[in-house]
């Protein structure tokens, strides 16, 4: 692989190829997935109770195909917690569940374990990256490829012509091109998170959960963050969990839908100006 990546520059066109090859051109989002009469996420009437204390209540959100969808809420509003019903981190083995929450119409994420969400296309991030720091950023990529993750499988496969464009692809995509040689504990905060975010796209997600990415970033790094899911949009289906405005206005732009949370509820949703003149959200969230 590092004979083929070589030492010069990769060409930012290579991003054109990431789109064709990562996402499998025609109907990467539906392959596998039915989403003729949902969105690819449904959640309805979601309710999680740990102990007596209710985390979710009666929750219900639909995120489309494609969609870049903001979550913003104040602390303990259950943003993470929906995120953990989601990916299956949280299952009716340690709190009370009511509701539903498919992928599609027909994929029952509730009766899935972690590894088996995660084998189906649901990619999280969470807030502290989490990268192999003794390990080349390419070798990070490699290692995070969709396919047979068996251990025999692992020692003797060979990354094929495809694998490689898709590594090369994303290393422009997140824009560490130049630190492909890199280990990856020495790259910056920043550029952590985007080969976090990189090694998610390497397992050719259909939903990515990213759970505040640029909490302890520098502007810079949160706009450059903002620009690669920008790029993003209509290739991924996205659920952003933040708290920072400037870059949940970044993502949400104009016409973008913004979730509201607040004590275990969607308190309100529509564009982003809409829920910054909403009362309730302004005495709840914003402040006045």
């Amino acid at each position: 692989c590092c004979d083929t990546l070589g030492r010069a520059r990769i060409k930012r066109h290579r991003t054109r190829a990431f789109r064709s090859s990562v996402f499998v051109s025609a109907h990467f989002l539906e392959k596998g997935i039915d989403t003729s009469h949902t969105g690819i996420l449904y959640v309805k009437g979601l309710t999680v109770n740990f102990d007596g204390f209710r985390a979710i209540n009666d929750l219900s959100l639909t995120i489309d195909v494609g969609e870049l969808r903001c979550v913003i809420g104040p602390n303990g509003a259950g943003k993470t917690t929906l995120m953990d019903v989601i990916t299956g981190k949280t299952r009716s083995n340690i709190a009370e569940i009511e509701g539903s929450v498919y992928l599609g119409s027909t994929i029952d994420l509730m009766s899935m374990n972690e590894p088996q969400i995660a084998q189906i296309g649901v990619g999280r991030k969470f807030q502290k990256p989490t990268v192999f720091e003794h390990h080349p950023v390419w070798e990070n990529l490699e290692l995070a490829m969709a396919g047979d993750k068996s251990w025999h499988h692992s020692l003797v496969a060979k990354v094929d012509l495809e694998g490689r464009r898709s590594m090369e692809a994303v290393l422009a995509l997140t824009q560490l091109e130049s630190e492909a040689y890199r280990d990856a504990g020495l790259l910056s905060h920043g550029q952590k998170q985007r080969l976090e975010i990189g090694m998610l796209l390497m397992q050719q997600p259909k939903l990515l959960l990213l759970d505040e990415p640029v909490a302890g970033m520098t502007d810079e790094e949160t706009m450059r963050l903002a620009e690669l899911l920008n790029s993003l949009r209509g290739q991924c289906s996205m659920v952003v969990v933040e708290h920072d405005m400037e870059f949940v206005a970044a993502l949400a732009g104009d016409k973008g839908k913004v979730t509201v949370l607040a004590e275990g509820s969607v308190l309100a949703e529509g564009t982003l100006a809409e829920v910054q003149q909403n009362e309730r959200v302004i005495e709840s969230y914003l402040g006045r």
